[in-house]
């Protein structure tokens, strides 16, 4: 794996204009190469940080028709409740984009925590099996396009937690959890490998709560030992950290 590139920038403003721009080219560049952009998209803070996508002049440069979106992880509740990611992807994202909606791909409602995971890995698994998605020839998994990651002031990505085995495996693709330590307890998360089979990642860390998990994950000790989930993003393709100043407060 190649160093992660690490973009620091004065303010959340300037990283969400810097992140409008690399994923417009991306756009291009995917579209062009495989006829589609596949999208992976996570909580929190990260889909405010989209909105000059949804602003000219980048929401009227991009072939919408052709994105695919799929969530890092979600809370199992009904895709309308206030918890849901989905919701706050479609309330602050998706509603003001032309992506169509049978390119979108959230949970199945009404399903256990198990239940849901084991049928997103199938979801996943089909959209392979019919080449809408491509696989990665080193791990055999679905290999995205496009990663869009937050990370959680503790150091933890998508919902895989510090002191959560489900960190460690190695063969699904999608696994859960059911206490989770912030409400609501019941989730579904993409695996580490489905998430380093990945082309890119972006991961995109603002504000002075994320300072501490930033200066172990990319201080000058962070490959001698590996205490935070976020230490495990390793794309076999690239990395690029999106920080604004208050997030590398503490390098």
């Amino acid at each position: 794996m190649a160093p992660p590139t690490i973009q620091k920038f004065e303010s959340e403003e300037q990283v969400a204009v810097a992140l409008a721009i690399y994923i417009l080219h991306l756009s291009a560049k995917f579209i062009a190469a495989n006829g589609s952009f596949s999208v992976v998209l996570s909580g929190g803070t990260l889909i405010d940080t989209l909105r000059k996508l949804t602003e000219p002049p980048y929401v009227n440069s991009i072939d919408w028709s052709k994105w695919l979106i799929f969530f890092l992880d979600e809370r199992v509740v009904p895709l309308d409740h206030p918890d849901s990611n989905y919701k706050l992807a479609y309330d602050g994202f998706l509603s003001k984009v032309p992506i169509p909606k049978s390119n979108i791909y959230p949970i199945k409602e009404k399903l256990s925590p198990e239940e849901a995971a084991a049928e997103y890995e199938q979801r996943l698994k089909h959209l392979v099996a019919n080449n809408t998605l491509k696989t990665s020839p080193t791990t055999g998994f679905a290999k995205f396009d496009l990663m869009l990651v937050g990370m959680g002031p503790e150091g933890h990505v998508a919902s895989l937690f510090c002191w959560h085995f489900q960190r460690f495996e190695k063969k699904k693709w999608v696994t859960y959890i059911t206490d989770s330590p912030k409400p609501p307890p019941n989730r579904i998360t993409f695996t580490f490998p489905l998430i380093n089979s990945a082309s890119e990642i972006a991961m995109v860390v603002t504000g002075e709560d994320a300072a501490d998990a930033v200066k172990v994950a990319l201080g000058k000790h962070a490959y001698d030992y590996y205490p935070l989930p976020v230490q495990k993003v390793s794309p076999e393709g690239s990395l690029t950290w999106f920080l604004d100043k208050e997030a590398t407060s503490e390098l």
